[in-house]
Order: structure tokens, then C-alpha cells, then sequence
């Protein structure tokens, strides 16, 4: 049993705070893992709030980086020593999603079977099954993908956001959209899941590639990403804006990474004919949108939803790594500010004033 410092919630609302906790040694299939880095997600704060569950308290914290420092019985995926990214789609091979070839679909992911605990025992839930704003965290071995190949420490910070945010933006637009070169893309909602969207649409080789936010600061980064062009929504009819930057047509993708019924309205009117809409900004439960069956006939394309940009990520996570290697993402881009463990509850306020990308926890400040 290992005692560590880590961010616990207790309560809805309740102040994320610094507290000791018991993590136990790994059981078969299970990892423990030295956590290096991990960046400030708006799932964490939706954790705090009581958006996602009740089943207090949390162990808060998953876009991860880290180092494995024991492994349970049967485990091959890593071994001790190897540099990892943690992610929160351990698939299992065998649901019916996994059997059709379908993994990053997989049904059934898992996740460490024994419990991480309070001082006096109360069990935790830790963040996505994963719990990394911990000095230490265990995990199913599955949800640890090894870093090939060396990095300077200080890119651990970036590496680990394709944990979660970064990785879903991006999955967005390479897998759910697919989009080819040479394609128009436009993202409305320029966070960090937004940006992510048009990192990825640049990667991709989308020629047009339009940001769309209500706020200048958010789309002048967006630029720095690889945005061609930009509409401030407070100015100008979002819709109207993407149609006139694409000959009229709108654009062949529009990702919405806002999540609520307007901007799914307006991703929705601004696409070409045939053209793919994503949806990868998460709605509040109960959101609805009145659906004009003859303009969805009419308009013809898709609509989908992206369930962590349908991330594999085995597949997903050394590619992308590779291409950061190479000069093609810029994930250092993302990490606005690199704080202490005992700086996430301000993080989180800067985060929801829209301050930054990412805060970035490194756990040997």
C-alpha cells in the first residue's frame, strides 16, 4: 500500500483539496503508475460540480503522463520503467463492438478492479477510472500506452493532454469526419477540445480551415493552430460567415465543440450539401434540438457524435506522438501554464473564465 498525496473532491461543489490517500499495490491486470504530468480538464470540473455522478468522493484528474512503477500478474501490455500516456478506453476485445472490428466503439472498457482510498478507509471513484492528480494512480494495465523513444521532460506536460481533451478534438476531425486534403472544415467553440478540432483539421490537410468563437483572444489562437479564417459569432451570423468563405456552399465539416442547441443549429444549417456534421462538445443532460426531418433528407451528409474523437488509443496516441516529434502538432501549444498539485482548484477558475487551453499539473514541482 503506497500513501501519496492527491486532489479529492468530497462533496458536490465541494472545493477540490489536497488530501492523503492509500493506493494499493497492482492485482492481475493492473498497473501502477508514477504520474508525471496531468492537465486540468473541463470533465474534472463537471466531476466537482455533480454533472457527471454522485458517487463522491472523486479522485479527480486523467489527462495523464507517467511512469509505470509495478505491474500485476499477467500483464504484457508495458512493463516497469515505461513512459506512458493513461487513457480511459481499456478495450476489452470481446464486446460486440470489439468483435466487429470496432474497438474504439468497445462497449465494455476497464478499469482497475481493486479501490484507491481516504486515509480512513473511503473507498474513492477515481476521475474516467483513472485518478491521475495523484503522485501515484492504478489503472488496468490496458489503459497505459507506451511513449516509444525518448522526450525532454518538460514535453511530458504536452504528450499527456492527448489523454483526453486534445485527443478528442483531434479524433473529431482525423477519424469521426475523416477528413481528406484538400476538404473545408469549420470548428465553432475554440476551448481546448475546439482547438484540438483545428490542429487536427490542419493535420488532415484541410485547405479552409474556419474558427468560429464569441471571444477575439480564443480565435487569435486558433490561428496559431492552423485556423485560415476566423468569425467573431457576437459580430457576424455564423452561418452566413462559413457559406461566404466557402463559395457559398458551406463548409464540407463543421464540428461542434460547444455542445448546446444553438450552436448545433448553426453547425447543422453551415454545411455543404452531403456534408459531415461532428459533434464533440458535450450537451447538459436534457438539451434538445427540434429536428426538421426534410432538411436533414434535404441536405443529405451525416451527423454524428464523437465518443473520444473514436480514439484507439494504441493506434492513436504513437502516431500522434510522432507527428509532435516531427514539428506537424504543436502540443506545446496547448499548455498555456504548468502548476503544482496544490494549484488545481484556482486552475479551475481560470478555466472556467476561459483563460487558458491547459493548466498542466507536473508532480515533481
Amino acid at each position: 500500500m503506497h500513501e501519496v498525496r492527491a486532489v479529492v473532491v468530497t462533496a458536490k461543489n465541494a472545493p477540490a483539496t489536497l488530501e492523503t490517500i492509500l493506493v494499493p499495490d497492482p492485482g492481475p491486470g493492473e498497473a501502477l503508475v508514477d504520474v508525471l504530468t496531468c492537465g486540468v480538464c473541463q470533465t474534472d470540473l463537471h466531476y466537482k460540480v455533480g454533472a457527471v455522478g454522485d458517487d463522491y468522493p472523486y479522485l479527480l484528474g486523467h489527462e495523464a503522463s507517467g511512469v509505470v512503477a509495478a505491474v500485476g500478474e499477467g500483464v504484457t501490455e508495458v512493463a516497469v520503467g515505461d513512459k506512458v500516456i493513461l487513457n480511459w478506453r481499456a478495450v476489452c476485445g470481446e464486446c460486440r463492438a470489439c468483435r466487429r472490428g470496432e474497438p474504439w466503439y468497445c462497449f465494455a472498457t476497464h478499469n482497475a478492479s481493486q479501490k484507491m482510498t481516504l486515509a480512513d478507509g473511503t473507498e474513492l471513484s477515481p476521475a474516467l477510472g483513472i485518478g491521475a492528480f495523484a503522485e501515484k494512480t492504478l489503472v488496468a494495465a490496458g489503459q497505459c500506452t507506451k511513449i516509444e523513444g525518448e522526450l525532454e521532460d518538460h514535453q511530458y506536460a504536452a504528450v499527456g493532454l492527448l489523454g483526453c481533451g486534445v485527443m478528442a478534438g483531434i479524433g473529431a476531425v482525423l477519424n469521426t469526419a475523416n477528413v481528406r486534403r484538400g476538404e473545408s472544415v469549420a470548428v465553432i467553440g475554440c476551448g481546448g477540445v475546439g482547438t484540438a478540432a483545428i490542429a487536427g483539421a490542419q493535420l488532415a490537410g484541410a485547405t479552409t480551415i474556419i474558427a468560429v468563437d464569441l471571444d477575439d483572444e480564443k480565435l487569435a489562437t486558433a490561428q496559431t493552430f492552423g485556423a485560415t479564417h476566423t468569425v467573431n459569432s457576437k459580430e457576424q451570423d455564423p452561418v452566413a460567415a462559413i457559406q461566404e468563405l466557402t463559395g457559398g456552399h458551406g463548409a464540407d465539416v463543421v464540428v461542434d465543440a460547444v455542445g448546446v442547441a444553438a450552436t448545433f443549429q448553426q453547425a447543422f444549417e453551415a454545411r455543404d450539401l452531403a456534408g459531415r456534421l461532428v459533434l464533440v462538445g458535450v450537451p447538459a443532460p436534457g438539451t434538445t434540438w427540434e429536428i426538421p426531418l426534410d432538411e436533414v433528407f434535404g441536405r443529405g451528409g451525416s451527423i454524428k457524435s464523437a465518443w473520444y474523437g473514436d480514439t484507439l488509443p494504441n493506434r492513436d496516441f504513437p502516431m500522434l506522438v510522432d507527428q509532435y516529434r516531427l514539428g506537424r502538432l504543436d502540443l506545446d501549444g496547448f499548455v498555456t501554464e504548468r502548476i503544482g498539485i496544490e494549484d488545481v482548484e484556482p486552475a479551475f477558475e481560470r478555466m472556467t473564465a476561459g483563460k487558458v487551453l491547459r493548466s498542466v499539473v507536473e508532480l515533481d514541482r
